[in-house]
């Protein structure tokens, strides 16, 4: 199991910028691949984008792919989201989830979850 604990979410208008940060603890969270899912309100939870352990391996959801990019920081129990050219649609919670070893972009894989983070976009 580890913990995750994001930052950097907030209040943007329509075409700015965030960065939202994830760092995960407890026992060898650099073996874990992380990954951003995001919920709006009334919606199911949504895939965004996700990296493997190691980090060589990312993925990012069609919908957010040229202004979204993810990347596992160093040492590798971080993962940041950039996210650009940020649109009102992109208004949701903001959730990191690890889990062992392997990548998916599936959130009934994840058993490691943080709590979340607010991010609104103005028009």
């Amino acid at each position: 199991q580890v913990q995750l604990v994001e930052s950097g979410g907030g209040l943007v208008p329509a075409g700015g910028s965030l960065t939202l940060s994830c760092v995960a603890s407890g026992r060898t969270p650099s073996s874990y691949a992380m990954a951003w899912f995001r919920q709006a309100p009334g919606k199911a939870r949504e895939f965004v984008a996700g990296t493997s352990s190691s980090g060589a391996y990312i993925n990012v959801a069609a919908s957010v792919r040229g202004r979204f990019t993810v990347s596992k920081g160093n040492p590798k129990n971080m993962v940041n989201l950039q996210m650009n050219s940020l649109q009102p649609e992109d208004t949701a919670v903001y959730y990191c989830a690890a889990r062992q070893y392997s990548f998916s972009d599936r959130s009934d894989q994840y058993g490691n979850w943080g709590q979340g983070t607010q991010v609104s976009v103005s028009s």
